[in-house]
This record gives C-alpha cells, sequence and structure tokens, in this order.
C-alpha cells in the first residue's frame, strides 16, 4: 500500500478547522450550561458567529416572510451561550431573515463585565438586533408599540411587573410566551400569573404542554392559554455535516484518536452537562453492568467504551463529578470510560460516536435537541421514556427506550449489549432515525411551526378582547 505523503496530517488538521469554525448553533444549544464559559475559551466569539449563518439562510419559500417589516420583542431571562437565549437569538435572526424589526432585552444581566454577554450582543446588533436595557421608559415604549413580544423560559415572566409596571394589561394581548422548562420549581405565580392572559403560548413537546396544563391548574389554580406545541429542528449547517461523509470521517479519526478509541470499537456517548438529572451517574453504572455481561456470556463484540462530555476537568471537579471518577476507577474501567471537557462543539463527537445515550431523568427532557442532532448523524439512540424524547424516538426503530431511575440501569445495560452485538439493527436504527428528522425536525420544519404560531397571534395582538 502507497504511504501517505508528509502533507497529509498538516492537511486533515486545516479541514478540520474548517469544519469546527463552520458548525451550527444548534451543536450549543443540544448542550451548554446555564452559566456563561470561562474567559479561557478565547475561540468562542468566532464559532457563535459562524453558527448563526445558517439561521439568516432562506430558501424559496420562507414561512415567516409574513413577518416582513413586523415590529417583534424578545425577551430573555438571561443572555449565555446556554440553550435557551441561542434558541430565541435563532429565532431573532430568523425574524431579521425575512425583514422584520426585532428588539431584544435581556432581563437579567451579570454584575459584572461578561466576555460572553458582550459577545452575543455585538452579534446582534451586527445582525441589525436592538438591544435594549431591561428597565426604564425605552423598554416600556418599545413593549407598548410592537406588533408581538416574544417571553423566553418561564422566569421570563419577571419582567412584565418589573419592566412594565401599569403596562402590563396592555402588552399582555400581544405576548406569546415560549416555556422550554419541566421543573416543578419553575412553577411560581410570581413568574407565571400572567400566563391566563397571554395570546397564547409555545412549548417543545406534547409532554410537556400537558404537564403544564395539569400542574398549573392543579398547583396555581390557573388556566393555560392557547397552547402551541413547536417542535425545534436541526439548522442546514448542521445537516450539511452530518451528510458530508469526508467530514464526518476526518472529525472521526480525529475524535477517536484523543480519546484512544480504534476505529472498529463501539463508542457510547451522553453529551450533557453533568448532574444527576442528566442521569451520568446511570448510564455509567449501566454502561459497567453492559461490560460484565459481555464479559460473562463471552460475547465476541469489538472493545466497548463509553464517553462523558460535558464533565469539569478543572480542578473544583462537582461532588457528582467526583463520584463518577471515584465509580469508574473501583471498578477498573479507565480504558473504557472516557471524560471530555464541556464544549460548544458537540458535532464532532455525533462524527465519532455509534449510539447516543439520552438519559436524562424525571420527567425526562422537554424536548432534547440533540437527540435529533444525534439521529441526523444516522446514530441510534438509548433514550430514557420520558418527556420529549418519547416524541422523538420511536422505540425499536430509531432506538430503544428504557426507564428512568435506578428501574432503567438493567434495562439499558441489556439495550447497549444488544446494539453492540447486533451491527445490521444499529445501523438500521441510524438509518431510519436519520429519515425521520428529514421528515420532521429540520430547521425548515421549525420555521413553519414557529409560523403558524405567530400568524395566527398577530390579529389578537391588534384586536384585543
Amino acid at each position: 500500500m502507497a504511504k501517505q505523503s508528509a502533507g497529509w496530517p498538516a492537511l486533515q488538521k486545516r479541514w478540520l478547522l474548517t469544519i469546527l469554525v463552520g458548525l451550527s448553533v444548534t451543536t450549543a444549544l443540544a448542550f451548554v450550561l446555564r452559566t456563561v464559559f470561562d474567559s479561557s475559551c478565547n475561540s468562542q466569539p468566532l464559532e457563535v458567529e459562524n453558527r448563526f449563518q445558517s439561521a439568516v439562510s432562506t430558501g424559496s419559500v420562507n414561512p415567516l416572510s409574513f413577518m416582513k417589516s413586523k415590529l417583534v420583542l424578545l425577551v430573555s431571562h438571561e443572555l449565555s451561550l446556554s440553550g435557551g437565549p441561542l434558541l430565541l437569538m435563532e429565532l431573532a435572526f430568523l425574524l431579521r431573515g425575512v425583514g422584520a424589526e426585532v428588539y431584544w432585552i435581556t432581563n437579567q444581566n451579570p454584575s459584572e463585565t461578561d466576555e460572553a454577554v458582550y459577545s452575543l450582543e455585538h452579534k446582534m446588533l451586527a445582525r441589525g438586533v436592538h438591544v435594549l436595557s431591561a428597565q426604564g421608559q425605552e423598554a416600556s415604549d418599545i413593549a407598548l408599540k410592537v406588533d408581538l413580544v416574544v417571553l423566553n423560559t418561564a422566569v421570563a415572566g419577571k419582567w412584565l411587573d418589573t419592566g412594565l409596571m401599569e403596562n402590563v394589561p396592555h402588552v399582555l394581548p400581544k405576548v406569546i410566551w415560549w416555556i422550554h422548562e419541566m421543573r416543578g420549581h419553575y412553577f411560581k405565580l410570581e413568574y407565571v400569573k400572567h400566563l391566563p392572559f397571554v395570546a397564547g403560548a409555545m412549548i417543545d413537546s406534547h409532554v410537556t404542554s400537558e404537564y403544564w396544563k395539569n400542574r398549573t391548574q392543579e398547583r396555581l389554580n390557573i388556566k393555560m392559554p392557547k397552547t402551541y406545541v413547536v417542535h425545534l429542528g436541526n439548522s442546514k449547517e448542521l445537516m450539511e455535516v452530518a451528510e458530508d461523509s469526508v467530514a464526518k470521517r476526518v472529525l472521526r479519526e480525529h475524535i477517536r484518536e484523543s480519546l484512544g478509541v480504534r476505529n472498529e470499537d463501539i463508542l457510547f456517548a451522553l453529551i450533557n452537562s453533568v448532574s444527576r438529572g442528566k442521569g451520568q451517574d446511570l448510564f455509567i453504572r449501566a454502561f459497567y453492568a453492559a461490560l460484565k455481561m459481555v464479559r460473562e456470556q463471552k460475547l465476541q463484540v469489538p472493545s466497548l467504551h463509553a464517553v462523558i462530555v460535558g464533565s469539569d476537568l478543572t480542578a473544583h471537579h462537582t461532588k457528582l463529578e467526583a463520584e463518577l471518577r471515584d465509580f469508574v476507577a473501583q471498578k477498573k474501567i479507565q480504558n473504557h470510560v472516557h471524560f471530555v471537557n464541556r464544549t460548544l462543539t458537540v458535532a464532532p463527537y455525533l462524527a465519532a460516536i455509534d449510539v447516543l445515550v439520552q438519559n436524562s431523568q424525571g420527567r425526562g427532557e422537554c424536548f432534547g435537541r440533540i437527540t435529533i442532532e444525534a439521529m441526523a448523524f444516522q446514530l441510534p439512540v438509548l433514550g430514557t421514556s420520558a418527556g420529549g424524547t418519547t416524541e422523538i424516538v420511536v422505540d425499536g426503530l430509531t432506538g430503544l427506550l428504557h426507564p428512568t431511575g435506578k428501574d432503567g440501569v438493567t434495562p439499558l445495560a441489556k439495550n447497549i449489549v444488544e446494539l453492540a452485538t447486533h451491527v445490521e439493527g444499529r445501523l438500521t436504527m441510524g438509518k431510519r432515525g436519520y429519515h425521520r428528522v428529514k421528515e420532521m425536525f429540520s430547521e425548515h420544519h421549525m420555521a413553519h411551526r414557529i409560523a403558524a404560531v405567530l400568524e395566527e397571534a398577530l390579529p389578537k395582538a391588534k384586536n384585543p378582547k
């Protein structure tokens, strides 16, 4: 076989860098902590700027074209490199792409200068988004003037009283409330007391919508407004990477080499911020149980590996981080379990792995965008049978579901072995998942769903009862 030229490694690295710089914003949305990133991440401004490019691109017929010249105010509870704010920024650029006039308010800004906030605000300003202070007469005047107001997350509801004061009743009829939360502590009257009086609520999944309907009535004795389920979608840019076989091969080789994992090994990944709610501890236990099953049953499979993407490799590990590492050390599986620091660019890991594990606990994910991103890369998903995951993953066809909690450890272990021992089945599930994403979870699908909500809300805003 011919020896590779000396210039090939350098060419690979340049090609890899080109791919990484072009990754989509959805790679950030699927996973990042709700705190801003360390100032040492010098490449973030460039990455974020490029990730938003896909949000402003338009097809032959843009479903949001009716929003041209409309005035829209977007209110976020915070501005950080986390899911909710970045998703709202994505909407801002979609609206700017069709000629809407967009204003942005962040209700809670950090007391000290923050590099991430500064960078994101300047990205919005560069795209023609007007960034306003949350308090003061200007914010109130704009809220009265615009055609629509989009509140992002339940917590953003606090701005209605603090920012609008006596003008709240005049603004509520043109408010669309975009809710992403599924945890009980968000059900407080101080957050959502105005919810029954807004034009409508957008929620990311049917399960979460039903939960909010029941919870608000039972706990708070208030009624939800008309509620629209808006499943999220993958950006065009992410899909381009997912469908580029050369890009995926280069990324796969690079990531696997960095982990010390061979191409033929089977790699399972959980990509999310490390917390008990995301289930990394239960995943590691299930993975250890799967290794035991393979050994005891003398199954002939390639070496199995697990990677936790979303760890904190700084000197200040959380208690859970320490527990994960202690368990791995005690069971002597260090050669099979890998920890990767939190990162904005998760797409390279999607290119490198064979199976995504979505192990969110409790009520599960409101939606879980990393799931549809993985399916775009033709990966089967091992997910908990809770929350929005059940609306994305078709059990037995595009992945396998297991219960939440400790009861799910053994079923998850069996599912890991199942996909490890049935290569064709694993690949078939991945292909089915990809086709499901193409049919239901693209950026265009999401834009259509959002457009339907806004189009119905506009007449209500103009003619409140």
